[in-house]
């Protein structure tokens, strides 16, 4: 198991090398305890922040294929956008990518052939943890707690909307990305900002997830955006996340 694990692990790193060594260097690794001893692994980026100003939080998180203890294989996609010059320069922010451990998932839904699912009434441990580890890291950090984000794609994009549906009054905004959440929820996030995302010839999250949340968010008087991309699958956060003005809609949010 070590050796596979390792294997993975260089993998990971070989991919990464593609990016910029810079951006893989800019998140620090770094574990949080719980006292219950549940132990997270995440990875923090962090703005070049002075004691004159506050913050915002993006809470990134990531898909199924990257679950695991290296504590690298959760920036694979996504999360080093954030860590660019040009986002660094536009939207300096806080970032935290927890990296949730195998067999487990960030949100707690019923699962069924239906859709959507129904929001189940204890969070799953990771998100647990990931909450947890948001509390503790506002009391210690610059943090502008009115503009706390989360996003996520695949399971990331489950656990964001099971993320704003249990808390719906702790987060100003949302990205979900090939995600899907309860639509009986719709009313309680009505008054959160949400883009959601993703590809219309999606073979491993059905399309009509997130079809059916836009519809339930309007329904609910909410304004979401929605973006379904054409001739794309399931990898449609590439996309996502290298759009700009998704980005500066994202920092734009506030509570």
């Amino acid at each position: 198991m070590k050796r596979i694990q390792l294997f993975i692990s260089v993998f990971v790193l070989l991919f990464l090398a593609n990016k910029s060594e810079a951006q893989l260097s800019r998140f620090s690794a770094e574990q949080f305890v719980n006292d219950k001893g549940d132990t997270l692994q995440y990875r923090s980026l962090f703005p070049d922040y002075d004691t004159l100003r506050k913050y915002p939080l993006v809470i990134f998180l990531h898909g199924s294929g990257e679950r695991g203890n290296d504590n690298i294989s959760q920036l694979k996609w996504g999360a080093l956008n954030f860590a660019s010059d040009e986002m660094m320069k536009l939207h300096p922010a806080f970032v935290i990518a927890p990296q949730c451990p195998e067999k487990m998932a960030w949100s707690n839904f019923e699962r069924n052939k239906s859709i959507p699912g129904k929001l189940l009434p204890s969070p799953s441990t990771p998100m647990e943890l990931v909450m947890e580890l948001i509390h503790k890291f506002i009391t210690t950090m610059p943090v502008d707690t009115n503009r706390i984000y989360i996003t996520g794609l695949s399971m990331g994009g489950y656990g964001t909307f099971d993320a704003i549906e249990r808390y719906p009054n702790f987060f100003a905004a949302a990205m979900p990305v090939c995600g899907g959440g309860d639509t009986s929820k719709a009313k309680d996030i009505a008054h959160i900002p949400i883009w959601i995302f993703h590809g219309a010839e999606d073979a491993a999250v059905n399309p009509d997830n997130a079809i059916y949340m836009a519809e339930a968010l309007r329904k609910a008087g909410a304004h979401p955006g929605l973006t379904m991309y054409p001739e794309t699958g399931h990898f449609s956060w590439i996309a996502a996340y290298n759009d700009m003005q998704a980005m500066d809609w994202l920092f734009r949010q506030h509570k």
